[in-house]
């Protein structure tokens, strides 16, 4: 096929990706190429805030990586769903708008200053890309902002379910907190969301829909991204293969920025001959750099369900009530109004069960229905109920990514290891502790019929572990596997403006760029980075 030349290429078209195209078309005036190897996010229940829950569990908008077996986990295997859909994570995710506590970016501010280019990562400074980014229905202030692109809304629609945990774990002495995302993290109280009149604001929504039919702004859906161009040390394009399986070749005037999510660009920068030597030399694949940060520092929020029955018709019934789903729909097409207009997860928790007075160290989401999946779904009925999910929110555990063989089309090995750290695995304990007291505390107590996991008559310590290991998995958050870190770190694959060592004209802008994951939902992070991408590339140091 005839060479396709652009001013720049973007390799994933996710949350970051989306904004980082965006942003270069617009701010920039160039011809960007985006390559999404998804379909497209055009669909009514990707659209509609529930709609995740009918698609988690099986769908051609996710991918499905799973889990080496974990030893410390009784050799158990857990599947990591990923977005394979435009706007990636912001289309298929429960939109909870949360971008971290300011201690997260003042901590990588901290490890990046051996740089010498001058960038800032603050929370001063990446505060100015959350805010310019959010259309909020409720919040202008210092910490939030109005007329952005993202619309961020406070739930449309609240359970009655979702309401008394809020009110149980006030109860017990947590405070109820109006803005998770402002002065501070700690207590309780209801979600923002991203979505607006019960249609989701995903990045594909938010940000490249306004650039339908713009001829600078070039989306290939279904295009797979194979490697890497990389001429005398310089990124100059990218190899894909559409649906078809034709292979395409792109070029790049300025830059390629690789957005294809923490488990999936590392393996793309391997294939390229960007990582550990030898392991690039066991796949024959030649050696571009030899950066041993990639694919390892791998960190994921781990989350363990705790679910109980209802003793009356109190929160959603359950799963796949098909004539429900439809009752629903009619009512919000009518009136505007109902179930439809909630995202599910409602209200949550950020608290500290050791310190009260320290950071959180566990999030909380509350979802007013029992949550079946493979794990649960012959130790509960399909019925009235309540799941809170408990989340470590600063993981000490470390994984890697690595690949499975030089065949693009084989999926990476991925080894998370979550909960193998003992803090962890204490701190998850002390969370499931904690919340278990709220089932129990009025006036969430009084609906609450029975305790399905974990097992009632087995909640010391040592069973407490059992269940973390027997249903441990994650929150969708994958991150750090290609870090960005100061000079003279022998495992940061990236300097602080995101440029991998080594190569030019390359750079990373997904979650894989982080130190360290932040405290919370990844979505508005990762548009963060995209957008900080951009500005670093149009305002070169």
């Amino acid at each position: 096929m005839a060479r396709e030349d652009f001013d720049h290429i973007v390799v994933g078209g996710g949350s970051s990706g989306c904004v980082a195209a965006a942003r270069l078309v617009e701010n920039g005036g160039g011809r960007v190429l985006l390559l999404e190897g998804g379909h497209s996010h055009r669909h009514p229940l990707l659209d509609m805030p529930p709609g995740i829950f009918r698609m988690i569990n099986g769908s051609k908008f996710m991918h499905y990586h799973t889990t080496e077996p974990q030893p410390h986990l009784n050799g158990r295997a857990h599947d990591i769903p990923q977005a394979n859909v435009l706007g990636g994570g912001s289309s298929v995710n429960a939109q909870v708008y949360m971008r971290g506590r300011p201690s997260d970016y003042d901590a990588w501010d901290a490890q990046l200053r051996g740089n010498n280019d001058g960038a800032d990562w603050s929370w001063t400074a990446v505060l100015k890309h959350f805010r310019g980014m959010e259309d909020n229905n409720r919040l202008f202030n210092d910490l939030h902002g109005v007329g952005g692109k993202m619309q961020v809304s406070d739930p449309g629609h609240i359970d009655q379910m979702s309401r008394w945990f809020v009110q149980a774990v006030q109860a017990m002495g947590q405070p109820f907190n109006p803005d998770f995302n402002g002065a501070s993290q700690n207590g309780v109280g209801f979600y923002q969301f991203m979505n607006r009149h019960g249609r989701r604001s995903s990045a594909a929504y938010a940000f490249l829909a306004p650039l339908d039919g713009d001829p600078r702004l070039c989306v290939r859906l279904e295009a797979r991204v194979e490697r890497i161009l990389i001429e005398n040390g310089r990124a100059v394009g990218v190899i894909w293969r559409d649906k078809a399986g034709i292979e395409h070749r792109s070029h790049a005037q300025g830059e390629v920025v690789v957005t294809a999510g923490a488990l999936i660009t590392p393996k793309l920068l391997m294939l390229s001959g960007i990582g550990p030597a030898d392991h690039l030399r066991a796949h024959g694949i030649e050696v571009r750099a030899d950066l041993p940060g990639v694919g390892q520092n791998l960190i994921d929020h781990p989350e363990v369900p705790i679910i109980a029955t209802a003793n009356g018709p109190y929160g959603y019934f359950g799963q796949g009530n098909g004539w429900r789903m439809v009752m629903n729909g009619l009512q919000f097409r009518l009136f505007g109004t109902g179930r439809i207009l909630s995202a599910g997860v409602e209200a949550g928790a950020f608290v500290n069960p050791v310190d009260p007075a320290a950071e959180p160290t566990i999030q909380a989401f509350c979802v007013p229905i029992v949550y079946l999946d493979r794990d649960t779904l012959s130790l509960v009925e399909n019925t009235h109920g309540l799941t809170v999910t408990t989340v470590v929110v600063k993981p000490k555990s470390r994984g890697e990514v690595r690949l499975r063989s030089a065949n693009p089309a084989d999926k990476p090995l991925v080894s998370p290891n979550m909960l193998k750290h003992p803090d962890d695995m204490a701190t998850m304990i002390a969370g499931q502790r904690y919340f278990l007291r709220a089932f129990q505390t009025s006036p969430l107590a009084e609906r609450i019929k029975r305790l399905a996991v974990p097992d009632p008559e087995q909640l010391d310590d040592a069973a407490l572990a059992d269940h973390c290991r027997r249903f441990v998995k994650t929150n969708y958050h994958p991150a750090s596997t290609a870090r960005m870190g100061a000079d003279g770190d022998p495992m940061a694959v990236l300097d602080a403006r995101m440029r991998v060592r080594g190569i030019q004209g390359l750079r990373v802008a997904d979650m894989s760029a982080v130190p360290d994951i932040n405290a919370g939902n990844t979505n508005a992070p990762a548009m963060m980075l995209g957008d900080r991408c951009a500005e670093f590339i149009l305002n070169p140091a």
